[in-house]
């Protein structure tokens, strides 16, 4: 299979849904279950993305099926403004034999790298049964930042932790705000 990898384009959003339904049916995939995944929600996440972060697809060249995306964004309070936040990633299940999470994972941090100076760090969280994702994330760079007890309520009714981590851009310009008045 041939797949490439692009900015997110508003075309992608009704795929975007689809995609993030089919991953959040899975025990574990996604913290929103399928219902809570909105055209509205996916609308939000590509506009924060866009104006504020990064947000990548992987489509499969024949088809172009949209069949991963990941994504991160800036937050509000100004005094976040070299942390890109709020990351996910999101590999099609038909797809997941081939690397694309690993590949789109290091596109977007070599991209963040390359062109993005102004991040300091890239965060994200990851309940602490998904061991194959933070393996991931750890092969990639992150480390772990502490444990959020009993933040999951997970698909078996028991609590579990969430682990934040974090990544370094060893490319941060660090510039010092402008004075106000």
């Amino acid at each position: 299979m041939n797949f490439s990898i692009r900015k997110a384009l508003k075309t992608d959003l009704s795929a975007l849904v689809g995609l993030y339904r089919e991953v959040a049916e899975e025990e574990g995939g996604l913290a929103r279950n399928s219902e809570e995944i909105t055209t509205e929600y996916i609308q939000y996440t590509f506009d924060k993305a866009r104006h504020a972060g990064e947000m990548y697809v992987i489509e499969e060249r024949g088809s172009q099926q949209v069949v991963a995306e990941i994504h991160a964004y800036k937050l509000v309070p100004h005094v976040f403004r070299h942390v890109l936040s709020e990351l996910t990633i999101v590999v099609h299940p038909e797809y997941r034999t081939y690397g694309l999470g690993s590949m789109l994972f290091q596109h977007f941090l070599d991209e963040i790298s390359t062109h993005r100076s102004d991040v300091y760090r890239v965060e994200l969280i990851a309940r602490e049964s998904n061991k194959k994702a933070i393996t991931l994330y750890e092969r990639l760079g992150f480390k772990k930042e502490g444990r959020l007890e009993g933040r999951i309520w997970n698909e078996q009714g028991e609590l579990e932790a969430d682990i934040p981590m974090f990544w370094v851009n060893k490319n941060f310009q660090h510039t010092s705000p402008l004075p106000e008045g």
